[in-house]
């Protein structure tokens, strides 16, 4: 379990071909001295198991599920990761709770300047957007934020979030633009308020 509040932007190191799967070398001395073999890692949203530390490098299995269900397939060497270790009780929860399981894979629809701030609007499948609601919680590529607008359409629905200076700095938004791809995760609070809905 996460929060969702990005502890580092890291560095891919590599990322190779392992069996049915990938092997995801990242690079962060400050998560790399906190954690321990089988500790779970979020990265870029999705709860991966640290398989091998060495030094500031740090190794990761994702399978074909995860490949197909993520991004995470897309990245390369040199590419940026949001980076957060999992919550330990006691821990401060400054964003909500982030289980680390991609829903699905979401595009930047748009993106609006405001002096050092942006609005992001992403397209998701109709299947995501029905779990979200105004002023509600969603995490891209594992970063928490509030839902501004939600909007049903054809393709399925869109919605919005207003990012500050220190998030777009901070985290890999920043550097997204209009047709990128992202990680999404709903709130999971609304997976089992649709879930008991629909059994009614």
């Amino acid at each position: 379990m996460f929060t969702g509040l990005v502890q580092s932007l890291a560095e891919v190191v590599a990322i190779e071909p392992e069996g049915p799967g990938v092997r995801l070398t990242v690079r962060d001395r400050a998560i790399a001295e906190a954690v321990a073999l089988g500790d779970s890692v979020s990265v870029n949203g999705c709860c991966l198991t640290v398989v091998a530390r060495e030094g500031v490098d740090m190794a990761f299995q994702a399978g074909e599920e995860t490949l197909s269900r993520t991004t995470l397939g897309e990245l390369k060497a040199g590419d940026r990761v949001n980076l957060e270790p999992s919550l330990r009780a006691g821990d401060q929860l400054g964003g909500h709770y982030v289980a680390g399981h991609v829903d699905c894979v979401g595009v930047v629809d748009a993106r609006e300047e405001d002096s050092e701030w942006a609005k992001f609007y992403f397209q998701v499948p109709a299947e995501q957007i029905r779990q979200m609601a105004s002023k509600g919680s969603v995490a891209v590529d594992g970063v928490s934020l509030t839902l501004v607008d939600v909007e049903d359409n054809k393709e399925g629905g869109r919605f919005s979030v207003a990012l500050i200076p220190h998030t777009l700095g901070a985290t890999t938004i920043g550097a997204r633009g209009v047709g990128d791809r992202v990680n999404i995760e709903t709130d999971l609070l609304a997976k089992y308020v649709e879930r008991q809905l629909a059994a009614r």
